[in-house]
């Protein structure tokens, strides 16, 4: 136990001794609250715009389930095992926020270039936990690229353990097929969010992540 706190103490005072992570960890967790602030009068927005219907040939060969449950076990699971690991390395927090963030910009870039209508025979996906950022309500349009795959994929870019990537490539996988399952999303939706994720982590690692990996290779 002892070893395990002067580890994370370790971990927490190198990341904060270092400016430039301190920074991207301040600065990164006030946008954050901006961009959530912003996405309740977004997401109702595109509620009550027009969109085009896509014919996706793979869902029409699924009968449509609810399998909310399915699809939050997994990614809260997730999430709290990502939460575990940044709580004890500070880096995996900073390397997801700013992710996150640039995920969100250009998801509110796209959806907007992007109007669709929800695929044929959705079945509603509610989450009490994060239904206060769509404002309470019901959002069937926030459909290109798909936020749920997103926010896994980026799990596998920031956690460090073999085993732990290996875990969130698999919950990708599973919420992606789930997702298709309940036809909340088209299938050009979850095959491009780990693209996107793809090339916003290479970026980002080429700029803004430089400090923090340069920690984890003197660690």
């Amino acid at each position: 136990m002892n070893r395990i706190s002067f580890n994370l103490k370790q971990n927490w005072k190198a990341t904060w001794s270092c400016t430039s992570q301190r920074s991207l960890m301040v600065i990164g967790s006030a946008i954050v609250a901006l961009v959530l602030s912003a996405m309740p009068a977004f997401f109702q927005h595109i509620e009550r715009r027009a969109g085009v219907q896509l014919h996706d040939p793979i869902l029409s060969h699924i009968a449509p389930q609810d399998v909310s449950i399915y699809i939050f076990m997994v990614i809260w699971g997730m999430g709290l095992l990502t939460l575990l690991r940044a709580i004890a390395n500070p880096a995996i927090y900073v390397r997801y926020v700013w992710l996150y963030i640039v995920i969100c910009l250009t998801r509110l870039l796209t959806i907007t270039l992007v109007p669709l209508a929800p695929p044929a025979g959705l079945k509603e996906l509610v989450d009490p936990l994060t239904g206060i950022f769509y404002g309470h309500a019901v959002v069937t349009k926030d459909l290109f690229y798909s936020g749920h795959t997103a926010t896994l994929i980026t799990m596998y870019f920031c956690l460090e353990k073999r085993s732990d990537k290996i875990l969130s490539l698999i919950a990708t996988f599973i919420v992606g097929c789930l997702l298709l399952v309940q036809h909340v999303h088209y299938t050009i939706d979850v095959l491009a969010a780990p693209v996107f994720v793809f090339l916003i982590n290479r970026v980002l690692s080429a700029t803004l992540f430089a400090d923090s990996d340069e920690l984890a290779t003197a660690k």
